[in-house]
């Protein structure tokens, strides 16, 4: 694990690396990551020509304090090995994220990870570049927790959906949702895979996108039921979005007041040899204060303007 792991991540916004106006865009979203993307959101004949429009983006522009991304190509296509050798040797200390797609193996983040090694040292850049990675595949999913653990440069895993549905076969509709009622969360054992691989490795969890960006409400509770579950943040296909992920990926004020109570209580409680205590006829214990704690560092971490 690295310390910069524990950047934030609370929203993730896609943009479409082909598009000269929303790059422009981009750095005023507010999203503590956007990730120019090579991918899906390009066409094949644009892919090429989008890697240019994404190092002028990375480098020509304010972004303050948002982390600066872009998703390449899959390694099973003819354009990932270009891509990273084109933006890299580009955007050079401009770029802080590369995310790998459609990861099943750690041997594919072993790949990409040697590769930009060599471009680092070639280039002469002063900080290694991270990495996130997308869980879309079933292979990907069984390989989760390896995955998580392949690389030092690992940052993040993401819970992709889309794929996912076309890969496990699922019947769901353009939102990924059940096309029939399911009992519970249908893509509960995915994102409970996902986040449990990223916390054993110790990098961040990064929930699915949510296609229906003219949904706010139903975003926010998708959003909500994912920080619930532990997720640090979830994507934005949409610059809507991009303030509901935000809030509901930071600790309210109520949360942290509570949680800096129990701490309070139970330090005070210890210094009297006192290792369990009752407040407002609950429990507050060890398991207590560590759950208290998680709260305190998620605020910690946030950017002070939110």
């Amino acid at each position: 694990m690295v310390a910069s792991a524990h950047r934030p991540r609370r929203s993730e916004l896609a943009t479409p690396a082909s598009s000269e106006r929303m790059c422009a865009k981009a750095p005023a979203s507010g999203a503590d990551l956007v990730f120019l993307d090579l991918e899906d959101a390009c066409a094949p004949s644009a892919k090429e020509s989008a890697r240019s429009i994404a190092v002028a983006a990375l480098t020509g522009q304010d972004w303050g304090s948002t982390l600066r991304a872009v998703r390449i190509n899959g390694l099973d296509t003819p354009w990932c090995h270009d891509d990273l050798i084109e933006v890299v040797t580009g955007a050079r200390g401009a770029l802080d994220v590369v995310i790998v797609p459609k990861v099943r193996t750690a041997r594919d983040v072993w790949w990409v990870d040697v590769l930009l090694t060599q471009l680092e040292r070639k280039l002469g850049l002063g900080r290694r570049i991270a990495l996130e990675v997308l869980i879309e595949e079933a292979e990907g999913l069984a390989n989760a927790l390896p995955i998580a653990r392949a690389s030092t440069r690992l940052e993040g895993l993401i819970f992709g959906a889309g794929d996912l549905s076309v890969s496990l076969r699922a019947r769901v509709d353009g939102n990924f949702d059940p096309l029939s009622p399911y009992p519970g969360d249908f893509w509960h054992y995915a994102r409970s895979q996902v986040l449990t691989a990223a916390r054993a490795a110790g990098i961040a969890a990064i929930d699915a996108p949510f296609p229906a960006y003219g949904e706010p409400d139903a975003y926010r509770e998708s959003a909500r039921q994912a920080a619930l579950l532990g997720f640090d943040g979830k994507w934005a296909i949409h610059p809507s979005q991009v303030p509901l992920a935000n809030e509901e990926f930071t600790p309210s004020k109520a949360e942290v007041a509570s949680a800096e109570d129990v701490i309070a209580r139970y330090r005070a409680a210890e210094s009297e040899g006192t290792g369990a205590i009752g407040h407002d006829g609950r429990l507050i214990d060890a398991a207590h204060v560590l759950l208290a704690t998680n709260v305190l560092d998620r605020a910690a971490q946030q950017p002070t303007e939110s």
